[in-house]
Parts: structure tokens; sequence; C-alpha cells
């Protein structure tokens, strides 16, 4: 019997499951996700899900992880203090893909050196100058190391990693690691990134091999990339950006193996977001244009997902302008008043009892805050600082702030993860109406009775009582849902439409026709291929969904542990690009790791990058734990007209090796 042990780290959750044999998920469990250390909310999941299956630890072959780590750090401004050495390249290009308001401030060296297009230096390398700079970098935790066209030729950056290493012993990101192609600026950036998360991602992965190994798992432990497939953790640590978006690429994996549907939307309800991505084919659809995370577009492979600031944890904002008035969600997340009166009964409650007793409601019943532990609290101004020395545990906010100009000195520590702050949320509507249980739902109850007192442009009352607002803040996810799919849909259409998908979604045309128009136009739309609901609250939510599109809408059985059954059902798959040029009539150029190198003939030149691109991505496969291993090759050649003539201008080669995961008792 071959166990393997899938694990995803949510917004809320901590997912575990073990499956049999790549066929049957026979446990499944959640923990509360311990944003201070997410090790210990991975420990608690394997804990409960290796009790609730009754097997012993020892018997799991393969562990494998999806994380929202480097995504989030990414959109929140997180990492370590790096350096950057940005070789041969003008000031403009500096200001190209945000790549200065990347940097936060931290060192760079605009260095002389690189190369042309061709492979040929450029310019000479400026080594003095980079010796002297060194001696004056001290307090950063990596570098990276960007040279113009390094992957044409990537000696500069190469010589330059190499100093920095025996100077400094600190790790080196280089962006021709990180992408083959051209586009210095936009490959900067991604080292840079790459170089920011090194750190984080080292920690979490070394702490949650830890926890495996305190519970007696030998397996190696396994992390799911961009795309959805899986690298080894040696990998994952020198390459962490390529983890960005890992939990939702995992989802579609998941969807994908627990549906066995080939076409498909896939929509995956959390606590903070909605992502939405296309199955097409079996497989998820990949962004030609690099992974975006939050202002950065990267030259990341990943799954072509669109985000939304959605999800069962979302903050309900009245909308008091209008005579009709309502609610909207989100984009930030809070936590449940009903989870917060499962945690700090005594405050909540009583806070709620006195706060309904008032006659006059207030914009700041039932929130409450609640500190963060282990986070670093230094830098703080004298004003933040007293704000949060308020915060000894969980606390009304009216009794925290005394003054309207200490609501920036909240904001301020909820964007530095010092404190939470909690509310009004859709997963407290649920537990009003029934359709959840998890938490308290006399505190929920509760609080959106208070929030339904709130005065609307007309005067009136928000809500009738809490039962009115809990459904009418249900419908509204509905509408939400609804939309970031027909946005999504939009996006993805093969034959395109004119305008913006946002705007499409929200035509009056289209919405006419969801609801079915019929006057002297009949109006229909529908969504036209199934819609897979994902997520812990997908059953409770996205039956609606699916009415309101007119679409099928499966709902899979385990889809509340979609995440973490994609982190282990996926396959590893390295892929390596490389580059043959033609610098002048009868010669074609490959472009290597070790620099340029020549041929008379094309073919000749194509077939010698195949096979060290091949290599390097057998070696690296191995190295990822797969086995059973399948090689493809791909040629993108580019030909002109000249005079009549074909000629070669350039071809993109890629190798892919991929494989299943070998399980601890697989044959090496």
């Amino acid at each position: 019997m071959n166990l393997a042990l899938g694990v995803d780290t949510g917004g809320t959750y901590t997912d575990a499951v073990l499956i049999r044999d790549q066929e049957e998920v026979i446990a499944s469990a959640k923990a509360l996700t311990t944003r201070y250390d997410l090790a210990e909310g991975i420990g608690n999941a394997v804990a409960e899900v290796i009790q609730a299956s009754g097997v012993a630890p020892k018997d799991v072959g393969m562990a494998a992880l999806s994380t929202t780590l480097a995504t989030n750090a990414l959109v929140e401004g997180q990492g370590g203090r790096v350096a950057l050495v940005y070789i041969g390249f003008g000031e403009r290009d500096f200001d190209k893909h945000g790549l200065a308001n990347a940097l936060q401030g931290d060192p760079v060296l605009h260095l002389q050196g690189g190369h042309d297009h061709a492979g040929q230096e450029a310019k000479p390398l400026d080594i003095d100058a980079l010796s002297a700079w060194l001696e004056t970098v001290l307090d950063v935790s990596g570098f990276a190391v960007a040279a113009q066209f390094a992957t044409r030729n990537p000696a500069h950056e190469n010589t330059v990693a190499e100093m920095i290493r025996d100077k400094t012993g600190r790790p080196v990101s280089c962006s021709h690691h990180l992408s083959a192609k051209l586009n210095g600026p936009k490959r900067a950036l991604t080292a840079l990134l790459n170089a920011r998360l090194i750190g984080m991602i080292d920690g979490l992965i070394r702490r949650a091999g830890d926890k495996l190994h305190d519970l007696g798992i030998p397996a190696p432990l396994m992390v799911v990339r961009g795309d959805g497939a899986l690298i080894g953790a040696d990998f994952a640590r020198e390459r962490p950006i390529e983890t960005i978006l890992s939990g939702p690429a995992a989802s579609i994996v998941g969807a994908g193996w627990l549906t066995g549907v080939q076409d498909a939307l896939v929509s995956d309800i959390g606590g903070t977001t909605t992502d939405v991505a296309l199955l097409r084919g079996g497989k998820p659809a990949i962004d030609p244009d690099g992974a975006r995370v939050g202002p950065y577009r990267t030259m990341v492979e990943a799954v072509a997902m669109r985000t939304t600031g959605l999800g069962g944890d979302s903050e309900v904002h009245v909308v008091s302008e209008g005579l009709d008035g309502g609610v909207f969600l989100g984009p930030k997340r809070l936590v449940p008043v009903s989870l917060l009166a499962e945690e700090a009964p005594d405050v909540v409650m009583a806070t709620l009892d006195e706060q309904s007793r008032r006659t006059t409601p207030s914009e700041l019943d039932a929130r409450f805050v609640r500190p963060v532990f282990g986070v670093d609290a230094g830098g703080l101004s004298a004003r933040d600082k007293a704000v949060f020395d308020r915060v000894d545990g969980v606390k009304p906010v009216s009794e925290v702030l005394r003054t309207r100009i200490e609501v920036g000195s909240l904001k301020r520590l909820q964007e530095r993860g010092l404190v939470q702050i909690g509310g009004v949320t859709p997963s407290d509507a649920a537990h009003v109406l029934g359709l959840a249980d998890a938490w308290d739902a006399k505190g929920a109850e509760l609080a959106l009775g208070l929030m339904a007192r709130r005065r609307i442009g007309s005067g009136q009352m928000l809500a009738d009582g809490p039962e009115s607002l809990a459904r009418m803040i249900v419908e509204q996810l509905t509408k939400q849902t609804s939309l970031a799919l027909l946005e999504s849909a939009f996006a993805e259409e093969d034959d395109g439409f004119d305008g913006a998908a946002a705007d499409l979604a929200r035509h009056e045309l289209l919405q006419r026709a969801l609801l079915g128009h019929k006057g002297l136009l009949r109006l229909d739309a529908a969504i036209n291929i199934p819609v897979v609901g994902l997520g812990a609250s997908a059953p409770v939510y996205y039956p609606a969904v699916g009415e309101s599109l007119h679409c099928e809408m499966v709902l899979p059985t385990h889809a509340g542990v979609a995440n973490a059954i994609g982190a282990v059902v996926g396959r590893v798959s390295m892929r390596r690009s490389g580059t043959v040029t033609s610098p002048a009539e009868g010669r074609y150029r490959v472009h290597l790791e070790t620099g340029p190198e020549d041929f008379p003939e094309a073919e000749a030149a194509m077939l010698s990058l195949e096979r060290v691109l091949t290599s390097e991505a057998e070696e690296a496969a191995r190295a990822s734990g797969a086995g059973d291993l399948r090689i493809q090759c791909w040629r993108d050649i580019r030909h002109s007209q000249v005079e009549g003539r074909d000629v070669f201008i350039e071809a993109t080669i890629t190798a892919e090796a991929s494989g299943r995961p070998r399980i601890a008792t697989d044959p090496v």
C-alpha cells in the first residue's frame, strides 16, 4: 500500500489528506492556520489526519505541501532585505516593470558589464567596483544578480554570483536561472523577488520537515509549483519564486483528479479570496505573460488565475448611500465574530450584549481586535505603540481607540501583521442561517443584529434583523462570485470580445440575459462549461451561483480539501529552455550556461541544445524525486522571408522531464 500525504496552508485553515495508491482519499483533516508560524498549523492538521486514518506514520511514503506564503508575502510587501547587482543596464531601465519600487530602498549597484544580443561582451565587467561595494553591504539576507542579455551569455552573472558567495556566504539569485527569455528588467525583478523570499520559504520548509519528523513521518517533503507541478524541497528553497500561486495551482490539479472533467472553470473559495482558473484538456491554463502577484508581473510560469478579494471571512461593508442600501463584501479579511466568540466568549459576548442595549448604533459595533504573537513590533511610532500596548488580548475596537486619529494607527498595526481585526463576515451569516455550525452561532446572531440596526439613505434600518441581514449577505456573495466567474469566462474566451472583462461581466445586456429577459427582445445567457466549486464553504454558497449562471455546478466530495489533494496527486515536471540564434549567414549559435557555441548547420545546433537541455531537465527531475521519467522536446522556430529566401532567425528549444514522485517503497 502506497500512502501519500498532502498539506495545504490557506488563509483560515490548514488542510491535510492521506491518499492510498493515488486512487482513494482515506482521511482528511483541518486545523486553524497559525500565521505566526505556519508549521504549527501544519503539524496540527497532519497529526489529526494520521489519527483519523489509523495508519502508522512510518508508512507514509510521500509528503507534499502547497502554500500561499510566497504569494501573500509579495502582496503584503514582506520578505528579507536584499541587494541587487544590476549589470550593463541604463538608468531608465531601472524604473521598468516596478523594479525600483520592488527594491523598497534596499541596496543596488549599477555595474559596468553585460553582453549584446549575440552573446558577445558589450563592456568588461567592473570587478573592482563590485569588490568595493560588497564591503559596504553587510545587513542583507541575500543578493539578486541580473545582467544585460544574460540569457545569451551568463558569464558576467556567474562571475558576480561566485564573487558574492566567496565574500559574503549569502545566497545569490541569478536572473538567467529563473527564465530563459529576454527582457532584462523583468528578469531582474523576478530575481529580486526570489532573493527576498529565500529565507522565508527555507524557514517554512525546514520547520514543516521538522514537524513531520517529530510525528514519525520519514517521507521527504515536496512543494507545489505555481503551474501545479511538484518540485523537491531543495529546489523550492533555491527558487521560492516558483511557488507563487502554489495554492491555487494545487486546487486546479485537485479539481481534475476529483471530478475527471476535462474542460471547466474552477472556482475555489477560501477564507480570504476566490480564485478562478480554466481547466482545459484536463490541464490548467498557463499565463503566457508570467505570473502576476500584487503589483508585480514576474517571468514565472504559473496558472492563469483571476483572484478576487472575496471569501468566507471577507469584511461586510454597509452601503448606506441610496434609498435601498445594501452590503458589499471584501476585499479585506476579518476574523469572524463567531470564531472570536468561541475563542474569547467572556469578552466578546459581554461586549455584544452591552452594545445591543445601546439605543444608538455605532460603526464600531461588533468590531474587535486581537494581537498576533511572534511578530517583530520594532520601529513603531509612539502613537502606534501606545495603541498596540492596549491590545493585550481580544478587545473591542471601541475600547482600544481613544481618538479618531488612532484609527490610522490601528490600520498600520494591521498592515504590519501585528494585530487582526474581527467583525461581521459571510461565515457569521452562514452560522445565523444554520448553514454552518463550526463556531458560536449566538455571537454571530448578536453581531448581525447590531449591524442590521445601521441606517441607510432612506433613514430605515439596513435589515429587519439578523436573519434578514444574513440572507442579504449570502445573496451578495452569490452575486460577487457570479461576476468573478463571468470575468474569467470573458478573459479566457478564444474568440475575444471588445472591452475589459470586468466591464463585459457587468454589462446590462448580459445581466438582463441572465435573468431571462423577455420583451420585444428575448435575451438568454449562461456559462457554457461546467463550474467546479471548491473550498469548505462551496457546498453552502455555490448551488445558488450555478442557478444564477444557468450552468452545471460540480461540487465534488472532498471539495473542502482539494488543494491538499492537488498537492499530492501532481507530477514532478522540470523544464529547461534555450535559444539558437544566427549572428551571421551560415553560423548558428547555441547559447549555453558555459557560453555561446557556434555550428555550421541549424539542425546540428538545435540537436546539440536539445541534448544539453534534456540532460539538465532529467537531472533536475530526478533530484526532485521523480521516477519513470517521460522526456519531451519542443521547437519554436522563427523564419523570415528576405529577397524571396527563407532565412533562419531564431529557435527556442524546450525540454521537459516529468514523472510521478517516487514513493518511499518505489525502486530508485
